[in-house]
């Protein structure tokens, strides 16, 4: 099955201000969650800034996003589908 590509948008008040344990916590319950939901979603990476955070997920579907939102306690404020990827490649044909 092929997983599509989403952006979430977490609003979390003074996320930016967390200490690397903090962080690590948030981390690790997110990670439990996604065990819990697997194969049908996978977390890339994500940005922490200010009072947000912006997530990089593969998943079946928006459907599976939200649970996995409830399962972590951590809102999914906005989910985008990525639909293309460029970078400064792309210019080249790369």
């Amino acid at each position: 099955m092929a997983l599509n590509r989403y952006v979430i948008e977490r609003d979390i008040p003074d996320v930016g201000s967390l200490e690397r344990e903090q962080l690590a916590g948030a981390a690790a319950k997110s990670n439990e969650a996604l065990s819990q939901l697997a194969p049908d979603i996978q977390w890339v990476e994500s940005y922490v800034a200010g009072d947000k955070t912006f997530c990089i997920y593969l998943a079946k579907d928006e459907d599976v996003i939200h649970k996995h939102a409830e399962i972590s306690g951590f809102p999914a404020t906005k989910i985008t589908p990525i639909r293309r990827l460029i970078d400064p490649t792309t210019e080249k044909g790369g």
